[in-house]
């Protein structure tokens, strides 16, 4: 079964759209959709919620008092109305980027050889993280996924939601970058403090941004010549829609090199301590 997970973001997404059909189609009461996904997971839900995505239908109310038209119907999620849709340490802009994948320390020769070799552990999900695959001679899948294509509505489906969120590890996360999990370009990390929070003791930043329009990379990251063109579309498709971002540190865990894992409690023997995380996402969550 792990082997799954290498057969790259579009059959694992479309394998999640089945299975969100069938779980619907056992619960014809459910009204509402909410997604979380933790890591890689986060890439195959987008896939998997443009291909469940139903477009707006507009219908004609007639207003007896003016005669007056309106749209009163939203796009969908095979159906149901979007609510949350939350990832957690999520490769948003992908691992090719200069340290996106701390454990390649940085080293820009070290990154450059991850990307030519990495297919070969990965397989299609490795191409896909690292942006060179080519099927068909089409773009990477992630540059794809910035809009609506054919029949699959990307974009529409993200902005359905009434809630995106992404929750990022600061540091200590060495699979997943900040920047990347946080859809940031490097001048946008924020400086953050301990929390004083006793509720969630690990939350260390929170922001919502709106939905913006950029077509070019940053003075600073130009400045520093580490201007990916292809990370700069990620960041600036995704962020054409508003998010709220959610900064983590383990800093002061004993299992803080195991971040990515305790961030979403993957055993809850070994990594409780990310239990406030997960209380933080319940006291948002939009019912």
């Amino acid at each position: 079964m792990y082997k799954l997970t290498l057969d790259g973001v579009d059959i694992m997404g479309e394998r999640l759209a089945e299975e969100v059909v069938e779980v619907i189609n056992r619960r014809p009461e459910a009204r509402k959709i909410s997604f979380i996904a933790h890591s890689v997971g986060g890439l195959v839900a987008r896939y998997a919620i443009g291909r469940l995505y139903r477009p707006p239908r507009r219908k004609a109310v007639e207003d007896l008092s003016s005669g007056v038209c309106d749209d009163i119907s939203r796009g969908t999620i095979c159906g149901l109305e979007a609510m949350n849709f939350i990832t957690v340490a999520t490769p948003h802009l992908g691992s090719r980027g200069h340290k996106q994948v701390p454990f390649l320390f940085g080293v820009t020769a070290i990154e450059k050889v991850a990307s030519i070799v990495i297919h070969l552990i990965f397989r299609r999900t490795g191409r896909h993280l690292f942006l060179n695959d080519n099927d068909e001679g089409k773009p990477p899948l992630l540059k794809l996924m910035l809009d609506d294509c054919g029949e699959l509505y990307f974009m529409s489906a993200l902005q359905a939601f009434k809630r995106r969120v992404a929750y990022a590890n600061v540091g200590y996360d060495h699979i997943v970058g900040w920047r990347t999990s946080s859809i940031r370009r490097n001048s946008e990390l924020p400086k953050w403090k301990d929390s004083i929070s006793e509720k969630y003791p690990h939350i260390v930043y929170e922001e919502i941004s709106e939905g913006k329009n950029s077509d070019k990379c940053t003075e600073d990251a130009m400045t520093v010549g580490n201007c990916d063109a292809l990370e700069e579309e990620l960041v600036t498709g995704l962020t054409r829609v508003s998010w709220e971002r959610v900064d983590v540190s383990f800093h002061t865990s004993r299992l803080r090199f195991a971040a990515h894992s305790v961030i979403q409690v993957k055993d809850i023997a070994m990594h409780s301590e990310g239990a406030d995380v997960i209380q933080h996402m319940i006291d948002h969550f939009l019912n």
